[in-house]
């Protein structure tokens, strides 16, 4: 049990999920021990740019990644803008999730933005953003399956579909462990209530939230579904769930958008 951690790094994993550079066939990825990302990352680009013509968003948030792009399909949704994807996966997610619990904190009235504000990571050594190796890794392991839970909401990740992410995870530049973590996710039935005991303070909670919330298209009225008994279970106030959806949609565009 203890090998399997130590091989299967989830923070580098998410972000190959969420967060870099757009991708650009022929670029570099540079990864360190801490699994943060410089450059580009060809072998995902390469292949975001085959399936579909899909081109890089999330149903209700978005982002660059080969990955999101094979568990998401050919939903069409949001995909965040300006210097968002800069940041690593937990730095996106944390972010999101903590400028909106700064706003409810402040008793402040969720209003829509007309273009994306600028992404700011959140601080450091909080429960958005840890910087304890293990923390990260938990944290992140979570992150991960609320994602892959959203992704699964509308239930179009059949068995075959799992067959062909699977074929198409084999061309990627992914350890074996993090192929078997994706694929058990995929296989395991929607477990709204798995995906919530991830949550071991309201920060958290509203971390897991927002990380499904990016995987979701929230005009499918089964994902919207998901998204209110998630919510439940991690006990989130509603106002503080309006400001998390305010949150994603102030730092993203819609997809058919033109790229700044």
């Amino acid at each position: 049990m203890g090998v399997m951690q130590t091989m299967f790094d989830a923070k580098s994993l998410l972000d190959q999920f969420l967060g870099g550079n757009p991708l650009q066939p022929g670029a570099q990825r540079n990864t360190n021990a801490s699994g943060q990302t410089g450059g580009h990352t060809a072998g995902l680009g390469d292949l975001l740019g085959q399936l579909n013509g899909f081109g890089g968003g999330l149903g209700g948030g978005a982002v660059a990644g080969g990955l999101a792009a094979l568990l998401l399909g050919s939903k069409q949704g949001r995909r965040l803008a300006g210097n968002a994807l800069q940041y690593g996966g937990m730095a996106v997610v944390g972010a999101l999730a903590y400028r909106a619990y700064q706003n409810w904190q402040a008793g402040r009235v969720t209003t829509p933005d007309a273009r994306p504000t600028a992404f700011l990571p959140p601080p450091s050594d909080t429960p958005f953003a840890p910087v304890n190796a293990h923390d990260q890794q938990s944290l992140a392991r979570h992150l991960l399956r609320a994602m892959i839970a959203g992704a699964k909401a509308d239930g179009h990740v059949d068995e075959a579909e799992q067959k062909a992410i699977f074929a198409e995870m084999q061309k990627m530049p992914l350890g074996p462990e993090d192929r078997n973590f994706v694929l058990d996710e995929l296989r395991k039935p929607l477990d709204i209530d798995a995906v919530a005991r991830g949550a071991r303070t309201p920060e958290e909670a509203a971390s897991i939230y927002t990380a499904s919330l990016l995987a979701v298209n929230v005009d499918h009225a089964a994902e919207r579904g998901y998204l209110a008994m998630l919510a439940a279970r991690l006990h989130l106030d509603d106002a503080l769930v309006k400001h998390l959806h305010a949150s994603v949609e102030a730092a993203s565009v819609p997809q058919s958008a033109p790229v700044a």
